[in-house]
């Protein structure tokens, strides 16, 4: 089984199965034990090897026969004191001689370096066997071990069940100190309770660095603190603090275990500490343990709720699993299995998965440890049925009693698990349920109903004839119409009205009832529920209220986009058919987009200039609707009206540049702009943020004009444009579009413009095809609209 203390809700019950980890440390401890079994068998066999591998060493160094050497083995062994087995294995170690036997001797040379040690420990053992209580015991294991590795006080705390710290004994402190530190409440975070927590030693190279208070903080602040958890059979009794006056090196090394070793010394004493009840284990009459465990087992058979008492399962001092002892009679296993085959197994025998990271066996073991109570509320619980793993949610307790631990599971039924669901589901709904018996007149409402009301929970429900007095007045013909039909009619019915509730909030309300009736058709009762549908109502409101808006708005935005398309017409109806002036002939497409409101502000213009010369130009207004609409007239106009001072197109759209920065309202724009001179067929031409053209030769090659110099219309006040002149010949095409024709999401317009060169480049028809052919093959994909304008050069000159 594995655990989870988050609620359903965050879970999702009844969630998906956990996936199941195959390396959880302590189901391999199971699978050890189990596996150290088998070892044992499998030693028994290899030992009988070792020694008949023995007795031919003996064989072949004594010439004897395989009845003596048996013989003497058996003699040599006693008189060494050995075992057979033992001596067999030096005659065999003796004999091989090889690396096993030089690491053995280098292990004992360097055991030899800690006799010191041993000493020390055995003189505090005996220190410690001959004390009659825990103060001694202290002062024992400081004097004869802790001095001599340089600490000055120690401290031995007994652990209570509410996770209090009661100092049993202490040593180097003055009486005064361990007066004021006698007994830390639950809660208080010292050295020791860290310990107790964390069920393993805590370091701390100085107690001021750690930040925890503790005795002898004022005198021993700066020196190190090593705080050791002690108990017996993997359940922990007290701690062990021990105090050093200068700071200790930030790895314990092998001292850790040294000062392990002597805090377990300390185990014995504190479990039979004065003041301290401990369980009646092992008396001079054997039967009080089992008359104690019956009375334990009689309890847990009393209990209303399923439960199962475990007992510690301690190998080679350790605890390692735990058994089921007993389970009572509600006991349900999550996984279906009979009490029979449940009782008497070990814990990770019959709930492997309980030994998941932060699961159910770790809990049992934090308790039955330090003896704080475990309790959880809608825990998911995760057993194997057949390989296969099942989820159920269930309320844990667990108590540690006398050695023993009492786990409590309430799994949650379906009837259990409905109610739940259905009180939820009334409380997020905001619906309260009634049932009135017309009889007796006793009128039964649930709590929600008492909160629509605005009722403490123990007041007088209220019967449906008192409906109206505590409704809107303008409600009073709904209401009647609804007792009518549920009172008189016996029919179901339902109504909505508005509640005034006494604490003067008023709620929009919606009761649907039902009547009850006996077999003689005589109504009994009328049961049926209240539903809060403020919220409903508001929204609807303000929903009907947005959609007046909408519509108007709506209406608006199509006035707006027609006015823009008509003025956009206005200004550039479409050309039906080539434009000839001397020495070149026009010709332009425009696609507007494709939804009303995108109506844009492309332009262009072919203008005959008093000079003979012809004013070319295409631009493109930022943005959409009427104001991109209106900026283009702008722009438009003023260049016609500016070039009619014969200026060249840089200087051109220098001027178009303040005009759009100073005279317009904020509208950007980019442009190109270009004077032919049909006399010797030169092109001047200037660019403004727009894509250069496109020349198409005569011989059928397409390029690109270059991107000379300009920044966009209206963006900044002082902007330089440079100009360039490229020689034309007849039957040379110029094309000059915006960004319509080619602008795709997915791709850089440099790869676009690419593609568009080769398009052009591979058509040999006229120009009008051209530009048809451009606007059919266009893969632009953002809905803009697009202007293309193309010129082709005559033969006949100004």
């Amino acid at each position: 089984m594995t655990g989870d203390e988050r609620s359903p809700e965050d879970q999702g019950v009844p969630g998906p199965p956990a996936e199941v980890s195959t390396n959880l440390a302590r189901l391999a401890d199971t699978v050890a034990r189990l596996r150290d079994e088998v070892d044992h068998a499998q030693a028994v066999a290899d030992g009988r090897a070792l020694i008949e591998l023995a007795k031919g060493v003996l064989m072949e160094r004594l010439r004897c026969t395989p009845a003596d050497a048996a013989r003497q083995l058996e003699s040599l062994a006693g008189r060494a004191g050995m075992t057979a087995l033992e001596f067999a294995a030096d005659v065999v170690g003796e004999a091989a001689e090889d690396r096993i036997s030089e690491v053995a001797r280098e292990f004992l040379a360097r055991a030899d370096g800690e006799e010191s040690v041993a000493v020390r420990l055995r003189t505090a053992e005996s220190g410690v066997l001959a004390a009659g209580d825990t103060q001694r015991v202290a002062e024992s294991i400081l004097e004869h071990a802790l001095r001599p590795m340089g600490a000055t006080a120690v401290a031995v705390w007994l652990a209570g069940p509410d996770g209090s710290l009661t100092l049993a004994g202490s040593a180097g402190f003055s009486a005064e100190e361990a007066a004021r530190w006698r007994y830390v409440p639950p809660g208080v975070a010292t050295p020791a309770r860290s310990a107790l927590i964390e069920r393993d030693t805590v370091w701390a190279p100085t107690l001021s660095a750690a930040g925890l208070p503790s005795i002898g903080q004022h005198t021993l602040a700066g020196g190190g603190r090593v705080a050791v958890p002690t108990g017996t059979g993997g359940r922990i009794i007290g701690v062990v603090e021990m105090c050093w006056p200068d700071p200790l090196p930030a790895e314990p090394g092998r001292q850790r275990r040294q000062l392990e070793a002597l805090a377990e010394l300390c185990a014995h004493t504190l479990d039979t500490w004065d003041g301290v009840i401990a369980p009646v284990r092992v008396t001079g009459q054997s039967g009080d343990f089992g008359d104690f465990i019956g009375e334990l087992v009689d309890f847990v058979d009393g209990l209303h709720d399923p439960a199962v008492l475990l007992s510690p399962c301690v190998d080679g001092g350790r605890l390692s699993d735990f058994r089921v002892h007993h389970a009572n009679i509600r006991f349900a296993d999550p996984g279906g299995r009979p009490r029979s085959r449940i009782v008497g197994t070990r814990l990770l025998e019959a709930y492997p998965l309980a030994a998941g990271e932060s699961g159910l066996l770790d809990k049992i073991q934090r308790v039955y440890a330090t003896g704080e109570p475990f309790r959880a509320d809608n825990m998911a619980i995760t057993t194997l049925v057949d390989q296969v793993p099942l989820t159920v949610i269930t309320d844990v307790s667990v108590t540690r009693f006398a050695g023993n631990v009492l786990l409590v599971l309430r799994i949650q039924d379906d009837a259990a698990k409905l109610a739940v669901l259905l009180q939820h589901a009334q409380r997020l709904g905001r619906i309260g349920g009634f049932e009135e018996n017309v009889v007796t007149g006793v009128i039964t409402w649930n709590t929600e109903l008492f909160a629509l009301y605005g009722l403490p929970p123990d007041a007088e429900p209220l019967s449906l004839h008192e409906l109206a007095g505590h409704a809107h007045s303008d409600d009073a013909l709904s209401i009647g119409r609804f007792l009518r039909a549920v009172l008189h009619h016996k029919r179901p019915s339902s109504t909505a009205f508005r509640l005034q509730r006494s604490d003067g909030v008023a709620r929009h309300i919606r009761v649907v009832a039902e009547p009850v009736v006996d077999g003689r058709g005589e109504l009994v009762a009328v049961r049926g529920a209240y539903q809060d549908v403020s919220a409903q109502h508001w929204t609807e409101v303000a929903l009907a209220a947005t959609r007046d808006r909408l519509a108007e708005t709506e209406q608006q935005a199509i006035e707006r986009n027609r006015l823009a398309l008509q003025l956009q017409q206005a200004i550039m109806p479409p050309a039906k058919g080539p434009i000839d002036m001397p020495g070149l002939r026009a010709a332009v497409r425009y696609r507007p987009a494709e939804k009303e409101h995108l109506v844009g502000g492309d332009w262009y213009d072919a203008v005959a200039l008093p000079t003979g010369e012809i004013l070319l130009c295409v631009g493109d207004v930022a943005g959409h609707g009427i104001d991109a609409a209106t900026g283009m007239v702008s722009l438009r106009n003023a260049l016609r009206g500016l070039a009619a001072t014969g200026a060249g197109p840089s200087q051109l759209l220098t001027w178009l540049n303040l005009v759009a920065y100073h005279l317009t309202d904020h509208v950007t724009a980019t442009a190109v702009a270009a004077v032919y001179n049909p006399a010797d067929r030169k092109l001047r031409w200037a660019r403004a943020g727009h894509l250069p053209p496109i020349v198409r030769r005569r011989s059928g090659e397409a390029t690109t004009l270059p991107l000379i110099q300009g920044s966009l219309l209206g963006a900044v006040r002082d902007v330089v444009y440079q100009e360039e002149e490229v020689q034309l010949d007849e039957g040379d095409i110029l094309l000059i579009y915006t960004d319509g024709l080619i602008e795709r999401r997915d791709r850089p317009v440099q790869e676009s413009v690419s593609r568009l060169v080769t398009l052009v480049d591979g058509h040999d028809g006229g120009l009008e095809h051209q530009l048809d052919r451009l606007l059919t093959y266009s893969t632009a994909d953002t809905d803009d609209d697009t202007c293309v304008v193309g010129i082709e050069v005559t033969g006949i000159r100004g």
